[in-house]
C-alpha cells in the first residue's frame, strides 16, 4: 500500500505493526503504517546513523530513542560518499519519526529537519494518530536491502525493506505491547525520493510503502 492516507484506526485494530517510521516514513505518507519484517541479506548490522562529513554545514539534531526502541540498519553503506550520505540521512529520518512517536509530539522540529512537503505533512499526521490513540511503540525494526540512485544533482531515490515482526504498538499509559504473529505482512517495501537541502541534508520528499511485497519477504 502506498503511504498516503494512514488509516490508523484500522491499523491499530488489525495489527501492532502499526509503527511506520514513517511513514518508516512519512513522505508521501503511506497508507500502510505497519513496519515490515526483513530478510537477512548477510549485511553488517548498524544501529546508528553515520556521522555527517566535515564538509556538511548542517547542525543535525541529536536524536536518542528510548531504550526499548531499536532500529537496525543492515548493509546501510555502499562505499560511495554521496550514496552513503543519502542513506545516513534516510536512517536519521527513520529515527526521527520513531522519536516523535515515542515523545508523543506531532510537531517535533526534528521531523521538519528530515522531511519536506507532502512527506512532512504525512509524517506529522502519522504521529498525531499515535498521540490521539494514546499509543506509542516498542521493539526492534530491521531495515535492509537499500538501493540508492542519485539521478541528478541533489536528487535521489531510495528503496529498502523493513521487518517489523519484533516491533509493536504500545499503550502509552500502561506500557502494554500489542504482540501479533509474524507473517508476510510483517515485511514492507519502501520507495522514497529525497532532495538535498541548501544545508546539505538529504530530506525525504516522497515516501510510499507496500506491505508483503515479494522483494522483501523470505
Amino acid at each position: 500500500m502506498k503511504r498516503r492516507s494512514l488509516p490508523v484506526a484500522a491499523a491499530f485494530a488489525a495489527t501492532a505493526a502499526l509503527l511506520l517510521t514513517a511513514c518508516g516514513g512519512g513522505g508521501d505518507s503511506s497508507k500502510d503504517s505497519d513496519k515490515i519484517a526483513g530478510a537477512d541479506d548477510g549485511g553488517t548490522k548498524t544501529s546508528a546513523s553515520p556521522s555527517a562529513s566535515a564538509a556538511d554545514s548542517a547542525q543535525r539534531p541529536k536524536v536518542t530513542l528510548p531504550g526499548d526502541v531499536t532500529n537496525v540498519f543492515e548493509s546501510w553503506k555502499t562505499g560511495d560518499a554521496t550514496k552513503d550520505a543519502v542513506l545516513a540521512d534516510a536512517s536519521r529520518r527513520i529515527d526521527a519519526l520513531d522519536y516523535a512517536i515515542t515523545q508523543g509530539n506531532a510537531d517535533d522540529s526534528v521531523l521538519g529537519f528530515y522531511y519536506k512537503g507532502d512527506a512532512l505533512v504525512g509524517a506529522s499526521q502519522w504521529v498525531k494518530e499515535f498521540v490521539d490513540a494514546k499509543k506509542s511503540m516498542t521493539g526492534e525494526t530491521r531495515f535492509f536491502k537499500p538501493r540508492v540512485d542519485v539521478y541528478a544533482k541533489g536528487k535521489a531515490t531510495l528503496s529498502y525493506c523493513s521487518f517489523e515482526g519484533k516491533a509493536y504498538v504500545k499503550d502509552r499509559k500502561t506500557g502494554t505491547a500489542d504482540k501479533t504473529p509474524v507473517t508476510n505482512k510483517s515485511y514492507l517495501l519502501y520507495s522514497t525520493r529525497l532532495e538535498k537541502s541548501d544545508k546539505g541534508v538529504w530530506q525525504t520528499a516522497v515516501l510510499n510503502s507496500e506491505r508483503g511485497n515479494s522483494a522483501c519477504t523470505p
